[in-house]
């Protein structure tokens, strides 16, 4: 196949975000829905005008409230550390370590309140629901998993058009697959791109047909950067050591208009390797042309 890269590059996608890639609301009413009766709770101290001790009495009455207090300040995690001029202090909100029974351990937590600016967020109505509040909370961290949801979009795409060319996942394409896995299905020595078996390469699908084992890669680059470079350099590096193994062959779907940055190392790639295509490709078929 003849390929013009730069009528190649020009057809590559600003997105291929869905619909549920900007938020997943499910998630976010899930997390909510596990603390939402120590939230109500809480709610108690909206508006106090003692909430200082009404908070001290609230956790030592109500410990378990102490696990929603991260999330009030848009933190994941059950430790937080604290530094000022009076010194650093671990906070325990795992609430499975248990609570200590002591004044000093309740005024920990008032004063982590007070200089967090928790206590002033309730005590002066500035949120009428923590329930509420803490939806809102989940759903801004929840934005922070778009990288995540990002990097399996085009993934799920290639897949899909798998699928559509009637390969049945587990029996003629898998998902995720180790090169260990690929010599003991199939006894193919992958030894050449594995640096003679001290490197563990995982492909995101490998597609079986009676005459060849296809490699698959697929990723899809909204925004520039160095990785693109580095990446483009390895699959070059992948595709010509692939070409040297009989019965195996190494496929690379990518688009996205991150690669018009480093679109120099891209063309290298292009150049040297068979079989590298975009979703302009996988509209057209290729899928049926390349695996045989």
């Amino acid at each position: 196949m003849n390929r013009n890269f730069i009528d190649w590059l020009s057809g590559f996608r600003d997105s291929i975000s869905d619909y549920g890639y900007y938020i997943d609301f499910e998630k976010v009413h899930r997390n909510v829905d596990v603390i939402k009766v120590e939230l109500n709770i809480l709610n108690s101290l909206i508006g106090s005008k003692n909430i200082k001790d009404e908070f001290t009495e609230l956790i030592r009455k109500y410990p378990e409230t102490l696990k929603c207090i991260p999330l009030l300040i848009a933190v994941r995690a059950n430790e937080i550390y604290c530094q000022d001029e009076n010194g650093g202090y671990m906070y325990q909100f795992n609430i499975d370590k248990g609570l200590y029974n002591s004044e000093s351990h309740y005024e920990r937590y008032a004063y982590f309140m007070e200089q967090t600016g928790l206590f002033d967020l309730l005590e002066n109505h500035i949120i009428n629901n923590l329930v509420d509040y803490a939806t809102g909370v989940e759903t801004g961290l929840d934005s922070n998993g778009r990288k995540n949801r990002g990097g399996h979009l085009m993934e799920d795409l290639v897949e899909s058009f798998i699928k559509k060319a009637n390969f049945v996942k587990g029996k003629t394409y898998f998902k995720e697959m180790y090169i260990h896995e690929i010599n003991f299905n199939w006894g193919i020595d992958l030894s050449a791109i594995s640096n003679q078996g001290k490197m563990e390469k995982r492909f995101d699908f490998v597609v079986k047909t009676p005459a060849m084992v296809y490699g698959v890669e697929a990723n899809f680059y909204g925004g520039g950067g160095s990785k693109l470079n580095e990446t483009a350099r390895s699959y070059k590096t992948l595709a010509m050591e692939s070409d040297t193994i009989e019965g195996f062959t190494f496929v690379w779907f990518t688009d996205g208009k991150g690669w018009k940055s480093a679109r120099n190392n891209l063309e290298e790639t292009f150049d040297v390797m068979h079989h590298i295509y975009n979703i302009k490709d996988l509209e057209n078929g290729i899928i049926n042309e390349v695996f045989k």
